[in-house]
């Protein structure tokens, strides 16, 4: 399909972009400020985030997701600083190669990935209902074609009783986890003016970018088997930022993007290729009921 425009004004809104550290949210970040946007930026890394943060003219949030006290932190400066939020961009993410725990005893993928912004965004909705009152607001979240792979346990959600590998199977869990995410925040949120999408990050174009215009991603840099592949097997895995940015930048800013909230796209097609568990929409519901009940128990904070 043609590649849609992605350069319209989005002047007076304001976007708050987790994982704008680096590759994906740092090239949205950088072009939606270029646009007109109020940019939040929110990053694990207190020097890239605020390396970006100044780029743009802005103040940096840091924060770690491996850590349910620094979200509920952020949540807290972002709300402070802003009275309102046209679009939440939960795109922070990682791959680990093994498994790990969290200070908050849950497994680094699934709560980096999921949990982390399944609390963020349910600690912002007040005010994500807010302004949709007088103008549409988006969630968008970063999710992967990797979803096909894989499988939501409601039995093991912390990697307890399978094989966790080299992390891939996690990873790509947790992609499908952030489709599931979606579609049930759509349903929740049905006609009070937001809307919720998931996205792939490829572009659909291969046009090069001058030199020094290219924002690496950091996808996988932990990863073993990554760091072995050859170079140009690593860089189709590990897409540029500014290219996986555009998908992202359009549905946080395009006044129509031809599809009901709940969408997954494929970069700009709709609908992308999801496993089977993403349209059991029971699953949906019992897995966010579940994930509420597993940030309660931390942070006594129920969606």
């Amino acid at each position: 399909m043609k590649t849609p425009d992605t350069s319209f004004d989005m002047t007076g809104k304001t976007v708050v972009i987790t994982g704008a550290s680096s590759g994906i949210g740092r090239a949205a970040a950088r072009r939606m400020a270029a646009q007109g946007a109020t940019v939040v930026p929110v990053g694990r890394s207190p020097e890239r985030t605020a390396a970006i943060a100044e780029e743009i003219g802005t103040t940096p949030v840091v924060a770690d997701f491996g850590d349910f006290a620094q979200v509920r932190l952020a949540a807290e400066v972002i709300l402070e600083r802003c009275p309102r939020i046209d679009v939440l961009a939960n795109n922070a993410g990682a791959l680990f190669s093994t498994r790990r725990t969290t200070p908050d005893g849950h497994e680094l993928t699934f709560q980096a990935n999921h949990l982390a912004p399944f609390l963020l965004t349910h600690l912002l909705l007040p005010r994500l209902r807010e302004t949709a009152r007088s103008s549409p607001v988006r969630v968008v979240t970063t999710a992967s074609f990797g979803n096909v792979f894989g499988k939501v346990r409601l039995d093991d959600l912390e990697w307890e009783k399978r094989r966790y590998g080299g992390g891939w199977i996690a990873y790509s869990t947790t992609k499908l986890m952030n489709i599931l995410f979606t579609r049930e925040l759509a349903r929740r949120t049905a006609g009070t003016g937001i809307s919720a999408y998931a996205f792939h990050p490829v572009s659909g174009t291969s046009a090069p970018r001058p030199p020094g215009q290219v924002t690496e991603t950091r996808f996988a840099d932990d990863d073993r088997l990554v760091r072995l592949l050859p170079d140009s097997v690593v860089r189709r895995i590990k897409l540029t930022g500014d290219d996986g940015a555009e998908p992202l930048i359009w549905l946080a800013g395009a006044p129509d993007v031809g599809a009901p909230s709940g969408g997954y796209f494929h970069g700009f097609r709709h609908p992308g290729r999801v496993h089977r568990q993403a349209d059991d929409r029971d699953l949906a519901t019992r897995f966010w009921e579940l994930s509420a009940e597993l940030v309660a128990a931390h942070t006594g904070a129920r969606p």
